[in-house]
């Protein structure tokens, strides 16, 4: 049992909107993002925070999918993600390690990604993995992070 729901109906804004694996799946292949920050934290064991997040960001006149995808999930926050003279930018969230772990993760292991962001998410479940063990508080384990997350999100030239 997941503790996502294989469908889920959303009544956002006044607009019914039922979202299915398949289809969150190639919008997230073209709006969503894994990303893995480390930043200097001299409170940590290491002295550095590993922060693991997944995102999709969406004009505010769509936002009513970015809460429908928080609906689906159970999980995350739906925030404002930039905002300019013209236009503001609302972001789905997911930055609670367990909720990254137990839900997200198995859901894209299930429903696979098909453009290069499987191979994005194959490495942001790796960092997780590493950190469920611990290894983000490890020297050895700290670098392997590194290592793994100076491969990510790199765009390529073609």
């Amino acid at each position: 049992m997941h503790a996502y729901q294989e469908s889920s109906e959303t009544l956002c804004l006044g607009v019914a909107m039922k979202l299915e694996a398949q289809w969150i799946v190639g919008f997230v292949d073209g709006e969503g993002c894994f990303h893995i920050s480390i930043n200097k934290n001299e409170t940590m064991t290491s002295g550095y925070q590993v922060l693991p997040e997944f995102t999709v960001v969406q004009h505010e006149q769509d936002v009513k999918v970015l809460h429908a995808l928080k609906a689906y999930f159970g999980c995350g926050v739906v925030r404002v993600n930039r905002k300019d003279k013209t236009s503001t930018r609302m972001a789905y969230r997911v930055r609670n390690f367990k909720h990254l772990l137990d839900i997200i993760s198995p859901f894209f292991l299930e429903h696979q990604l098909k453009t290069q962001k499987h191979v994005e998410f194959r490495k942001f479940r790796k960092v997780l993995l590493l950190m469920d063990k611990g290894q983000h508080l490890k020297e050895e384990g700290l670098e392997e992070i590194r290592g793994i997350v100076k491969q990510m999100n790199r765009k390529k030239n073609g």
